[in-house]
């Protein structure tokens, strides 16, 4: 079994900051990519970003130059941190993770954590 646990999530007034985590645990093999989705009410869910496992990192354009991925792969853990917030960040952020496990190393799946809510106040 796999779990992603999130923590960081709250509320913020416009400009500042938050720090987002989301640690995997379970029977893991290996882990691809992990990144970060967001929904807003009324919104369909949407990719923030990514990062894989070599470090290489992709963003969505409403969020470039605010927001920054990174992970420890010690720990297993993925990190967001969002600067410079906007009242359109508003959303509950789900971790997002490409994981092998160790009875199925040549099938990885997505696993999903429980969701974050961030608020960001005008």
């Amino acid at each position: 079994q796999v779990q992603l646990v999130e923590s960081g999530g709250g509320l913020v007034q416009a400009g500042g900051s938050l720090r987002l985590s989301c640690a995997a645990s379970g029977s893991i093999f290996s882990i691809n990519a992990m990144g970060w989705y967001r929904q807003a009410p009324g919104k369909q869910r949407e990719l923030v970003g990514n990062i894989i496992s070599g470090g290489e990192t992709h963003y969505a354009d409403s969020v470039k130059d605010r927001f920054t991925i990174s992970r420890d792969n010690t720990k297993n853990t993925v990190y967001l941190q969002m600067n410079s917030l906007k009242p359109e960040d508003t959303a509950v952020y789900y971790c997002n993770a490409q994981i092998a496990t160790v009875v199925a190393i040549w099938v990885p799946r997505d696993y999903w954590g429980q969701g974050t809510q961030v608020t960001v106040s005008s």
